[in-house]
């Protein structure tokens, strides 16, 4: 047997005889890795236990209907929100985010939750009395779980076949290995070979399999991306501005929705769910006034939660104006700018306009444009908009206010939180009025962004 050197690249797989700072199949920079691997002819090693079996055979669609999806909660309000109400049997995770933002202490609370269903806690990078200590610290000391600690993949499966658990925990997959495979722990090879067998058992068993995950720099999974489109649900954990705030977000979910978000604050105690949302994201929101503070109500799957939009223009000492945004489209700031010169005949050529959503929380939703635009003006003109207003509704390129979707909803929210008046796209409030849908707050409907800026700034009245 011979052994000789090549360079594999940690994105895509591919292979290249000599190392290159970028890979020429994917083009991701510094992604090539040296592997030892052996040429020649060498007698097969066995395994540490045969692979399951992955062929079902051929059958007839009416033949192929089975159970209702059985899904089994996890007892986080949170976590059970993403997964669409919990967990299917046979369904595989990936839980995925940066070292020290909660993973291990998410899936340590959930598999004590999940006691009863007999589970399985696998750790490759903590030994069994640092898990202990941190079930302790988190009020799980007393749980029956099963523990081991172990990253070569041929034990795991010999302790999956002695448990038979009905849910599996493998914190990280990036430590586990198969000796008979070249390259180390967290290659390319290894991560693929070792998801898939894992895969196959816990779908061949029907117990559901989480699998933890460390991101890149970039934010991405880390390893292949073959890891993300083999499992049936990709998380993505993250921290925002808040340091004890973290966001848990669903990228791919084969058994619930992608849109829904669930929130947690780090504690001494472990995570601790956010049940209102819209209250600590403007716990900090002043009653009192100020230039470039204007608040909305943005739609995270089916969650209602109002978010503050902070806006500062200033002038500008660089040539070219800057145009920055905190949790917010930098691309949709650029429209919404151009779409107020035109309209409004503002000149913001000689200004720099930075947006931030207040705590931390991304956004996507369209709705939010007319409470950027409106502090955006507000900022510009140094005028405060009026206290206890919410602002929604989608900006367009000529200047008028689009519909925002399930507006009763958001409208409800904003009520719900104090708020006395509302500023709404002119079709939005005629769809409204038509719909039947019951509000206490004075609505104030505007065709387009001048209309809007002189409902904004009008005295109401009480």
């Amino acid at each position: 047997m011979k052994l000789k050197s090549l360079y594999r690249c940690q994105q895509c797989g591919f292979q290249a005889p000599k190392w290159a700072g970028q890979c020429p199949d994917c083009e991701a920079w510094n992604t090539l890795v040296e592997e030892v691997v052996s040429v020649g002819k060498e007698k097969s090693r066995p395994c540490a236990r045969p692979r399951a079996a992955a062929s079902s055979g051929v059958v007839r669609l009416s033949q192929a209907r089975g159970k209702a999806l059985e899904r089994v909660p996890t007892g986080i309000g949170e976590l059970d929100r993403i997964l669409g109400g919990g967990v299917v049997c046979g369904q595989v995770l990936l839980l995925a985010g940066p070292p020290g933002i909660g993973k291990s202490t998410l899936m340590l609370q959930a598999a004590g939750r999940l006691a009863a269903r007999k589970v399985l806690y696998v750790s490759g990078e903590e030994s069994l009395s640092q898990v202990a200590d941190r079930a302790r610290r988190i009020g799980l000391g007393d749980c029956d779980l099963a523990l081991a600690s172990e990253t070569e993949l041929g034990r795991i499966l010999e302790a999956v076949a002695e448990v038979k658990p009905g849910v599996i925990v493998l914190d990280s997959i990036q430590t586990v290995f198969r000796p008979e495979l070249s390259g180390g722990p967290g290659t390319v090879g290894q991560v693929r070979d070792c998801a898939a067998e894992l895969l196959r058992e816990a779908k061949a068993s029907g117990a559901a399999l989480f699998l933890l995950g460390h991101v890149t720099k970039e934010g991405a999974v880390a390893g292949p991306k073959v890891l993300e489109h083999i499992v049936d649900t990709v998380l993505q954990f993250a921290a925002e501005e808040r340091q004890q705030l973290r966001v848990l977000r669903a990228e791919k979910n084969r058994f619930g929705p992608t849109s829904e978000i669930g929130l947690f604050e780090m504690t001494e105690g472990g995570l601790r769910e956010v049940l209102d949302p819209s209250a600590l994201f403007l716990e900090e929101h002043s009653s009192r006034p100020a230039a470039g503070r204007a608040v909305s109500v943005t739609l995270e799957g089916s969650r209602p939660i109002l978010v503050e939009v902070q806006a500062l223009v200033t002038p500008t000492h660089t040539p070219l104006p800057r145009r920055m945004a905190t949790g917010l489209d930098v691309n949709r700031l650029f429209v919404l700018v151009a779409s107020l010169e035109k309209h409004l005949k503002l000149r913001f050529d000689a200004y720099d306009v930075y947006i931030n959503i207040a705590g931390g929380l991304r956004v996507k939703d369209p709705a939010l444009d007319l409470a950027v635009c409106l502090a955006v003006v507000s900022s510009a003109r140094d005028t405060p908009l009026p206290a206890g207003r919410v602002f929604i509704g989608e900006v367009g390129l000529l200047g008028e206010i689009g519909r925002a979707g399930r507006l009763a909803q958001r409208l409800r929210e904003a009520e719900r939180l104090g708020f006395k008046r509302a500023v709404i796209g002119a079709r939005a409030g005629a769809e409204l009025a038509k719909s039947g849908a019951v509000t206490a707050l004075k609505l104030s409907r505007a065709a387009d962004i001048p209309g809007a800026v002189e409902a904004a700034l009008r005295d109401f009245g009480e």
